[in-house]
């Protein structure tokens, strides 16, 4: 089995090499990643300007550019092979409810699974490192599911892990994504000229966050897994606009 890893967080990130050495004991992995953190990338991709790569001494690819960018790079020529999965992650930081609409590690696995091939996004709900082991088992886990059971081929697995050890976990729940209230509000600085500057201000608390969510899940200790679709058509509501643009 051939796995494509990628992130938002940079090659040299720890829970890029926990997730590449876990996966290497059950499959070949090529390694593909930003040159540095580009963490809220979304699902940008580079037009611009010429991507440049580079072969670094963790024998990870690194590109300048998005998460986007490398899985795009990797399925459409860089390598000689395909991959028969993309894996995102590991994620400093969970990606859940409203985060997956800005995440670069989500971005990666759409984007695989945008061009054909199984997906998986991985997060650890931490902003330490001590856990990442419990998230890379967990990934092997979910792959040896997948192996024996296939999924349906538009689904993408967003896969959040509590920062606990492995034997801590109480288990895996299958969820739906939850909801955060807004975010707060930008931080207004001043730079070294004077002159006005801002920083985003950090993602807001959960508000839905009942039985069912992803929040719960990990709140209660569990692996919250997320299926996530690329179509994001409301098809419930397309009868009712329908109508609506007939009203005279």
């Amino acid at each position: 089995m051939r796995i494509l890893v990628s992130n938002d967080d940079g090659y040299l990130a720890p829970g890029i090499e926990v997730l590449a050495a876990a996966l290497s004991e059950i499959a070949d992995v090529n390694v593909i990643a930003p040159d540095r953190n580009r963490s809220g990338a979304s699902h940008s991709l580079t037009l611009d300007r010429p991507l440049r790569t580079s072969r670094q001494k963790n024998g990870f690819i690194s590109v300048e550019g998005t998460p986007t960018d490398c899985v795009h790079l990797a399925v459409n020529g860089l390598f000689d092979t395909l991959p028969d999965m993309v894996i995102s992650g590991i994620n400093a930081g969970a990606n859940m409810g409203d985060d997956v609409l800005y995440s670069g590690t989500v971005a990666a696995a759409i984007e695989g699974r945008f061009l054909g091939f199984p997906a998986m996004a991985v997060s650890l709900v931490s902003s330490s490192d001590e856990n990442y082991q419990t998230a890379g088992q967990v990934v092997k886990t979910l792959v040896s599911r997948l192996k024996e059971v296939p999924l349906p081929a538009d689904t993408i697995l967003n896969v959040n892990v509590p920062d606990v050890s492995y034997s801590e976990l109480k288990g895996m729940l299958s969820t739906r994504l939850g909801r955060r209230h807004q975010s707060e509000s930008v931080v207004e600085m001043r730079d070294p000229r004077g002159l006005p500057c801002y920083w985003v201000g950090p993602p807001g608390p959960e508000e839905d966050a009942g039985i069912g969510t992803d929040f719960y899940a990990v709140n209660q200790g569990y692996v919250s897994v997320t299926p996530l679709q690329i179509d994001l058509t409301c098809h419930d509501a397309i009868e009712k606009i329908g109508a609506w643009l007939d009203h005279n």
